[in-house]
């Protein structure tokens, strides 16, 4: 792979799950630099671990990007040249190069049983060494073919014991690599245990199956979790065991809990935080401010600037300004970038993704009636589903909130009320402007303060102490609407 190459970078996931919101933030990391520089955004489904294998997961991966706005260039159903991209159904390349392994030495057949595997663990069990690993300190004493004479190893496969392919580690090597995140990083071989590369039922594990995918497929850029930093030296020994060209590497920052410590999905549930991007579309997130929130989780603009468009991410997005360091986690900012992104939609459009919700509070509710209700919380909202809160946008209230009535409503409020509704009666325009006129002439005429007037009448009209502008809020509820809730509370409140 040259340094001029097209580039081609893949987000592949396994499908043992619903794709998580950090899957999300990998997938958009790879999109960005594909779209930066003309490149292919490639999605290869990574299902060899069959036993872990859940049918709606890859459904579940294809629908997290289409709302995320993440278009996939080639993939299981786009298809494309480097095709299937399903590593089950590519299981030729890998028993091909798992041979090209064995035949020039770099790897071996290994015959241990999971128990014997464990007894060797625990007769190498130290304080100093609590994991000992399948490596070159251990594999002398196991059941493999470097113990094993050719006879012995082809009379066991012909019996049809099981058998698995393992790496075979040099000893006493430094395996040096530049990550474009973390520049130069180093593992001693002696760190590095013989991973197992085709295990016992056929399949390949995912290192074998990543590195033959990736230099079948043509990836140049590889951009995926710190958490896959530990198996570069398996894949790097793998790549110069057969001869290609490793693609350029890049290990993103761990997404880190608000209390510390890896997102996991027992400690997001604890938080109640969403750790599925499904859990975050039905909650009524905008996918804009989603992709937005994710992009700033670990990568750094270099400017002031924190609202992006997926189009200003693409332009912006520099691989070398990823940090290092674990990102917390915050609901409250990504709450924030959802209503900043909110409020750049149009009222029509607030109105048609706040429906469901809103009808699932109130019932039925009139098209016009729930865009001008749009309009009016537009700055209040943090997601569109919040507007089914002010149901009182929608129906008379049945309760008045008791610590508004305790502060606001006094005795003279039931009089004041009563009055402001006779002058909303003779006031046919209806306006903002004719209510508050409305208004300040009763105060002026009654010797009242003004916030003698518009407390009550906010705590009668809408049953709330808060809210929108009080008066922009009554043109929303309507003009008969609003007399009859006044009248009602005078009744009631006296």
């Amino acid at each position: 792979m040259s340094d001029d190459a097209p580039v081609r970078v893949r987000f592949a996931p396994s499908p043992t799950g619903l794709l998580h919101i950090g899957g999300l933030r990998t997938a958009l990391y790879n999109y960005l630099l594909a779209r930066q520089t003309g490149g292919t955004f490639v999605l290869r489904i990574e299902d060899t671990d069959r036993s872990r294998f859940v049918p709606d997961a890859e459904r579940d991966v294809l629908d997290g990007l289409a709302w995320a706005g993440l278009a996939v260039d080639e993939g299981p159903t786009q298809g494309g040249d480097a095709g299937p991209y399903r590593q089950s159904e590519r299981r030729g390349l890998y028993a091909d190069a798992a041979q090209r392994l064995l035949d020039g030495g770099h790897a071996y057949v290994a015959f241990d049983t999971p128990d014997e595997i464990e007894a060797m663990k625990e007769r190498h069990r130290t304080d100093a060494n609590p994991s000992p690993r399948y490596d070159a300190a251990t594999r002398g004493e196991m059941a493999n073919s470097l113990g094993l004479s050719e006879t012995e190893v082809a009379d066991r496969i012909a019996r049809g014991d099981e058998y698995v392919v393992r790496l075979l580690v040099p000893e006493r090597q430094t395996v040096v690599f530049h990550d474009r995140v973390r520049g130069e990083v180093s593992f001693d071989t002696a760190e590095v245990d013989d991973q197992v590369l085709v295990k016992s039922d056929g399949m390949p594990t995912y290192h074998l199956a990543n590195v033959v995918d990736d230099h079948a497929m043509g990836i140049t850029d590889v951009i995926r979790g710190e958490e896959w930093l530990s198996s570069v030296p398996k894949h790097l020994l793998m790549y110069r065991a057969l001869g290609w060209t490793p693609p350029r590497l890049a290990h993103l920052p761990l997404i880190l809990s608000p209390n510390g410590g890896k997102l996991s999905k027992r400690s997001a549930d604890r938080l109640g935080i969403p750790v599925s991007v499904a859990q975050y579309r039905d909650a009524g997130f905008e996918p804009e401010a989603v992709v937005n929130f994710l992009a700033l989780l670990g990568w750094n603009p270099g400017t002031d600037q924190e609202l992006f468009g997926l189009d200003g991410l693409v332009e912006a997005f520099d691989v070398e300004r990823i940090g290092r360091s674990g990102v917390q986690f915050s609901m409250d900012k990504l709450e924030w970038f959802n209503g900043q992104h909110l409020r750049q939609l149009s009222a029509d459009e607030i109105a048609r993704r706040a429906h469901p919700a809103v009808e699932a509070a109130v019932g039925p509710v009139d098209d016009a009636a729930l865009v001008a209700a749009a309009d009016l919380m537009r700055e209040r909202l943090s997601r569109a589903s919040d507007l089914a809160e002010a149901t009182y946008l929608f129906q008379d209230p049945e309760t008045y909130d008791p610590a508004g009535l305790n502060k606001r409503w006094k005795d003279d409020s039931a009089g004041l009320v009563a009055a402001y509704a006779d002058r909303l009666e003779a006031d046919a325009a209806f306006t903002v402007e004719s209510t508050e006129a409305a208004m300040r002439r009763l105060a002026e005429d009654q010797g009242a303060g003004f916030g003698r007037i518009v407390h009550p009448v906010r705590l009668a009209a809408t049953g709330t102490s808060v809210g929108a502008g009080l008066f922009e809020t009554l043109v929303v509820v309507g003009r008969e609407a609003t007399i009859r809730r006044l009248r009602r509370a005078v009744d009631v409140l006296g």
